[in-house]
């Protein structure tokens, strides 16, 4: 019973069938980009385990796809008649191909993803995200530094409330809005309305098709801070002026961006060039020298197109560059990958088994042609 379900799970057919579904849904993901976006697109065919096709055809995802891989390839180590000398370039293929379908397993599960906006003169040692929010208070009444209070986007669903028990107010969340309009009020806005809120009012918009593009909004009630302070306050991505509030004493303002990643190391930027085409405004290429710092020590480098800087399970791409500010500034995307090396180990394995296999074969081979 045993050697049926191995030889069953172990079936080359297996793989070959996945192998022909991934190509699939490569071809309709691809597809996809153009009507629901890039982001969009990956989650629903690449990083799901099934998705629903005509809202109703459930059909494997990606990563369920990649999981019977896994278990179908691991599944024929078991074979009795792989385990001769003969075969041993074969069994270190195969090794080969399972530690690649475990790297991308990491890369799925564990990396993250998102980038850090650099002016000219300035540093920075955080990544922000490129989907996930956090409402964030902060303290402005102390001497020495600012004091965050950071909410992540998890506990800023619609109809959650959340005690700030250290000043003892409460926070009740109103609305959380993927992508905002803002319109100025037509009539004098209630007393309840603070803030922002006393003379806009933040509107729901139909979502961009790459999510990069929403400005996400929020919508909150305070209560125990004063009379004239509890109300209805409106934060958005971008608020340029936010709204300011006391609590016992204390001065604060709140701001709701995109969440932040801090980093053991700093990243500041030297120099931005870029080198636009002859007649036009559009960028050839573009780079960026900067001062890597660790424990003070910087180190200078510099990261162009095609050519990222890798550190610490981090690795900055030069993705593009903010025009229109004051000064020169970079924006580089960020992604912490732990299964980085799976692919150049898992390459470098399966060719020395290629080449054990045929080394091996080559006898008979050449025994045949004479």
């Amino acid at each position: 019973m045993k050697s049926k379900f191995t030889k069953l799970i172990s079936s080359p057919k297996i793989f070959s069938y996945t192998v022909l579904w991934m190509i699939i849904l490569v071809f309709f993901g691809t597809i996809a980009q153009k009507d629901i976006g890039l982001y969009e697109s990956q989650m629903r065919y690449f990083s799901s385990y099934y998705f629903f096709l005509g809202g109703f055809i459930p059909l494997p995802g990606g990563r369920l796809i990649l999981l019977v891989m896994t278990i179908n390839l691991a599944a024929s180590l078991f074979k009795k008649n792989l385990w001769k000398i003969k075969k041993t370039g074969i069994i270190i293929v195969h090794l080969g191909g399972l530690l690649l379908l475990l790297g991308g397993g990491v890369t799925a599960m564990f990396s993250s993803e998102g980038n850090m906006v650099i002016a000219e003169g300035e540093t920075s040692n955080h990544v922000d995200d490129y989907f996930d929010m956090e409402l964030v208070f902060v303290n402005t009444s102390r001497d020495d530094s600012l004091e965050y209070t950071i909410f992540d986007e998890p506990l800023l669903q619609e109809g959650n409330s959340i005690e700030y028990e250290k000043f003892g107010i409460q926070i009740d969340i109103i609305s959380f809005i993927e992508n905002v309009r803002i319109e100025s009020r037509i009539s004098p806005a209630e007393p309840i309305y603070k803030g922002f809120l006393n003379e806009f009012v933040l509107l729901p918009k139909h979502p961009e098709k790459e999510a990069t593009q929403n400005r996400p909004g929020i919508i909150i009630k305070l209560s125990g801070l004063s009379s004239e302070e509890d109300g209805i306050y409106g934060i958005f991505l971008g608020q340029r002026k936010p709204d300011t509030f006391q609590i016992n004493e204390n001065l604060f303002f709140t701001e709701f961006r995109r969440k932040r990643t801090y980093l053991p190391f700093s990243i500041n930027l030297l120099d931005f060039e870029k080198v636009m085409h002859p007649g036009t405004n559009v960028a050839k290429s573009y780079s960026s020298e900067v001062n890597l710092i660790e424990n003070s020590m910087p180190r200078r480098i510099l990261i162009q197109m095609n050519e990222p800087l890798r550190y610490h399970n981090y690795t900055f791409y030069q993705a593009s560059f903010i025009d229109g500010l004051d000064k020169e500034t970079t924006v580089l995307a960020t992604v912490k990958n732990y299964g980085r090396l799976f692919p150049y180990i898992s390459s470098i394995i399966m060719s020395i088994g290629l080449l054990i296999h045929l080394l091996m074969s080559l006898p008979a081979m050449l025994q045949k042609r004479k």
